[in-house]
């Protein structure tokens, strides 16, 4: 999973690099996600891949607190970013015409950075209450990461401000962003029926399809393993780490796999480039290259 995590996204970055005609808002913001992807599942492939092939299961508090924060805050910023992409297809769609006035190059980089801001000062009180509790308990982590909550349940002190916060989080930050997500397509998916061809409805829903399918890989697995690491307890310990690995593991990996499949463009660009490449490496263009 992390081999196809890295070589798809890399993938997509190149592709939108070197293609002209995919320089366009929905492309900027599906490079934002790659380089999100890649930063959270780099963030704890190394240390997993480390804990089964050499048994190497410390990490020291402070790389452990780093841990945690990159983890949450860039999990917020692919939420945000997310947002951001519902928002261009609701302009795309709705507003054709007002489309390039509305989403230029200096708003999507606005966007951006502000998704970025955003996610990092959010997340800033999980690593402040996490540093200031008194750790007395027990220093095993039952997880292959660092966990906001696997952590501050080691605290000996009540760490109910940092659950609480962390639900509010979850409910109201994420749970902000799951809602425009679903006012901007409800709206998208009026305009679509409206549509008067059969094929134009089929082609426009592909697109949103696409971005709905990878969102759904983004943010169920991670409500589920938020919810049963706080009212599971009688789920079995490798429930628990299974889903918070998985949350962590799937959306980096499904999303070149959704985005280069489900989009035509970037479909039709890697098949070129396959293309390409077989054909400099034909034992035809060998032999012309040694003539």
């Amino acid at each position: 999973m992390y081999i196809i995590a890295l070589m798809g996204n890399v993938t997509i970055l190149f592709i939108v690099k070197t293609e002209p005609s995919l320089h366009e808002p929905m492309y900027y913001f599906l490079c934002m996600l790659a380089v999100i992807d890649l930063v959270l599942v780099t963030s704890i492939l190394p240390k997993l891949l480390s804990i089964f092939w050499f048994n190497s299961r410390e990490i020291d508090f402070s790389a452990c607190l780093t841990q945690l924060y990159v983890i949450h805050s860039f999990f917020m910023v692919e939420s945000g970013i997310f947002v951001a992409m519902a928002l261009d297809r609701y302009v795309a769609i709705c507003h054709p015409l007002r489309h390039s006035t509305i989403l230029t190059n200096p708003v999507v980089a606005k966007l951006g950075l502000a998704m970025l801001l955003r996610g990092g000062i959010i997340v800033l009180p999980y690593l402040l209450l996490a540093r200031q509790w008194p750790y007395c308990r027990t220093n095993i982590i039952p997880h292959t990461h660092c966990k906001h909550i696997a952590v501050v349940s080691l605290a000996c002190a009540d760490t109910r401000a940092s659950s609480y916060y962390g639900l509010f989080v979850l409910f109201f930050a994420t749970g902000l962003d799951v809602v425009f997500i679903a006012l901007s397509y409800t709206q998208i998916l009026r305009a679509i029926f409206k549509l008067p061809s059969k094929d134009a409805r089929l082609k426009t829903f592909g697109t949103c399809g696409t971005h709905l399918c990878a969102m759904l890989a983004f943010y169920i697995p991670r409500l589920f393993s938020s919810l049963a690491s706080r009212f599971g307890e009688n789920m079995p310990l490798y429930f628990h780490i299974l889903s918070a690995d998985m949350y962590l593991l799937l959306p980096p990996t499904l999303n070149p796999i959704i985005y280069g499949v489900k989009t035509k463009q970037i479909w039709d660009r890697l098949l070129r480039l396959f293309s390409l490449c077989r054909g400099n490496f034909s034992p035809g263009a060998v032999a012309l290259r040694q003539s």
